[in-house]
């Protein structure tokens, strides 16, 4: 009995002293979460915003300088070797949600130091929301301008409801407009040392620039706010903020915007390089094969990706010659995507608000539905607008996410830059996909969910992120859309969209293949119009790598759903495994499969 009592005691304090060790371990492992996430934010200022986190509201990081990349350099190196200084054992004793934290952090670490070892002219740089070059830092699709102008409308992440947040935007627009200054001598470093865009794209930035190099101030974007000022301001705040913002716009941000566009329009478009993909810049191969690795989150080469998409794009092709088949159209499927193109059917509109409307009757047609597929619904708000005129040419669909808080709602831009060509026959899957469960469901369940970790909350993993999204398209006949012929041809010719991304992108900084030829195979294989194709193919010459995160992201959810559904057979649940896959919010997809597999076992398990 004695004994008894002696061993009992014995794993009562050894229990204890576990329990103790692990709460020490946790709590030491939270504090380093919370340090990096707050840090990180220092760096990421238009992340913090994005994510309805104020503080940082009147900074705009010089992010292209020696002196910042270097501090982002030691910040990730820093944090780097506070991981690994882990033990085995602290690590170990971690519960799941930990370890994803730990292993989430270490790839952030690792991946933006490779960004920041690339060759100096093709130092790979994040703003939170947008993506650029060291020495070329401005392009027609990704980049700083054109997002700070649309925050500069009032519309979009920027909050403009108080004194402050008026006085706050004065401040991140003088460092916006500094960091023109900076990009213009980094773009002539780059002039110098080849490193510039091709010409094609210098094209399109110039009339960007020139929409904003002009008066009168009144109608300038940036003086918009002015126009939306509260009522509840004071006289004295209201006079005051009106004459800052007229001196800012004429005196900083038209002038600056008058220096770009002068620039681009002689000396860089004269500089503009005839090839079109990284291969033919200095150290453009290592830099494109980072970013292959940096938006797949995979270690697959760009020969297999290309095999995959020639793949993908017959496979896909037969699936349109049934639909073809159905309608009755008798000439070959290269015809039927220009009967696509210019059926005048699937152009019913001429108001734009017509396609709102219609985007809104696509939501509550599937409404019913959602809720057998998932039993997680965001708090946050959603709209859908019209895509802004000042880049509404360029543009394509897009989400932009809505705050945590709720003082911002998600929303999903239509650009309708003439709706008498506005097609609808992409209409469905492009909502599902942009919109609702796609993006909006992803972005704000992530945002929403208090276990993540900060930096978690705000991350953003393009082939997690975008291949939900088009995975989601994939949920359409069971959401009870495509019930159309020509909305299922649709969804395929999303999906061709992607699977030809693969292809292109890799032919374009991979093989050599010009802007021309890029162009031509779209034609060829795709139910797009030219103007859509060229402003996709110069989308792809602008981000290497970016597109082919939708299909790989795609494709590994979808062998994941096949995975567990054959391993659970009836026990099978849909909502459940939708959970599984949006609970821990953005993650490299290799943890993305490991957690899948993980559940698939403890289902099994529990089913035994």
């Amino acid at each position: 009995m004695k004994n008894t009592f002696i061993l009992i005691t014995f794993l009562l304090i050894a229990f204890t002293r576990c329990t103790e060790k692990a709460n020490e371990v946790n709590q030491q492992i939270d504090s380093l979460f919370n340090a990096f996430s707050e840090e990180r934010l220092q760096f990421y200022p238009i992340l913090a915003t994005k994510s309805g986190d104020y503080r940082y509201n009147d900074v705009y990081p010089n992010n292209l300088t020696d002196e910042y990349l270097d501090s982002l350099n030691h910040f990730y190196n820093r944090y780097k070797k506070a991981l690994v200084d882990f033990d085995h054992y602290s690590t170990s004793s971690l519960d799941e949600n930990r370890i994803m934290s730990y292993e989430v952090m270490m790839w952030e670490c690792n991946i933006h130091l490779e960004a920041l070892n690339l060759d100096p002219g093709l130092i790979f740089i994040y703003d939170g929301m947008n993506f650029s070059f060291k020495y070329m830092p401005i392009s027609q699709f990704w980049s700083a301008n054109l997002f700070m102008c649309q925050m500069a409308g009032g519309a979009g992440i920027q909050p403009f409801k108080t004194v402050k947040d008026y006085d706050n935007w004065l401040k991140r627009t003088n460092d916006f407009l500094n960091w023109c200054e900076t990009a213009i001598d980094n773009m002539r470093k780059g002039m110098k040392k080849g490193y510039v865009l091709p010409k094609s794209l210098v094209q399109k930035i110039i009339p960007q620039m020139e929409e904003f190099s002009k008066g009168p101030v009144e109608n300038h974007i940036f003086y918009k706010p002015i126009l939306s000022m509260p009522d509840e301001f004071s006289t004295g705040d209201s006079i005051r903020l009106k004459m800052a913002y007229t001196d800012m716009i004429e005196n900083r941000v038209i002038p600056e915007f008058k220096k770009l566009r002068q620039f681009f329009s002689t000396e860089y478009l004269k500089a503009g390089r005839e090839s079109s993909g990284f291969s033919a810049l200095p150290g453009g191969e290592k830099a494109y094969n980072f970013l292959i690795k940096y938006f797949t989150t995979t270690n697959m080469k760009a020969d297999e990706i290309y095999n995959l998409g020639l793949s993908e794009v017959k496979r896909i092709h037969g699936e349109m010659e049934k639909v073809k088949s159905k309608l009755g159209f008798k000439g070959d499927l290269t015809s039927f995507f220009e009967h696509v193109r210019t059926n005048k059917d699937l152009s019913p509109y001429t108001e734009a608000q017509q396609v709102i409307d219609h985007f809104n009757d696509i939501h509550n047609r599937m409404k019913p539905n959602l809720t057998i597929f998932f039993d997680k619904v965001p708090k946050t708000g959603f709209e859908i607008r019209r895509t802004e005129a000042f880049r509404e040419k360029s543009a394509s669909a897009q989400y932009n996410p809505g705050a945590a808080d709720g003082s911002r709602p998600g929303i999903f831009y239509v650009p309708i830059p003439d709706v008498l060509k506005y097609n609808i026959s992409g209409d469905e899957v492009l909502f599902l996909h942009e919109a609702i469960p796609g993006h909006h469901y992803q972005i704000s369940l992530q945002q929403e969910n208090t276990d993540l970790t900060g930096f978690r909350r705000m991350l953003w993993q393009s082939a997690y992120g975008e291949g939900w999204a088009l995975y989601t398209e994939f949920l359409g006949p069971e959401l009870g859309l495509y019930k159309d012929p020509y909305q299922y041809f649709g969804m395929l010719s999303s999906e061709l969209h992607r699977a030809i991304r693969l292809v292109v992108d890799v032919g374009l900084h991979a093989k050599g293949w010009t802007r021309e030829e890029a162009i031509d195979y779209c034609m060829k294989n795709e139910a797009k119009s030219k103007a859509s194709i060229e402003a996709e193919v110069e989308r792809y010459m602008a981000l290497p790598g970016q597109a082919l995160s939708y299909k790989i992201g795609q494709i590994k959810i979808i062998e994941l759903r096949k995975k567990a559904e054959k391993a659970l057979g009836k026990k099978f649940n849909i909502r459940e495994f939708h959970n599984i896959v949006l609970e821990q919010g953005c993650i490299p997809l290799y943890l993305l499969e490991e957690r899948i597999d993980r559940w698939i076992i403890d289902k099994s398990n529990e089913l035994k």
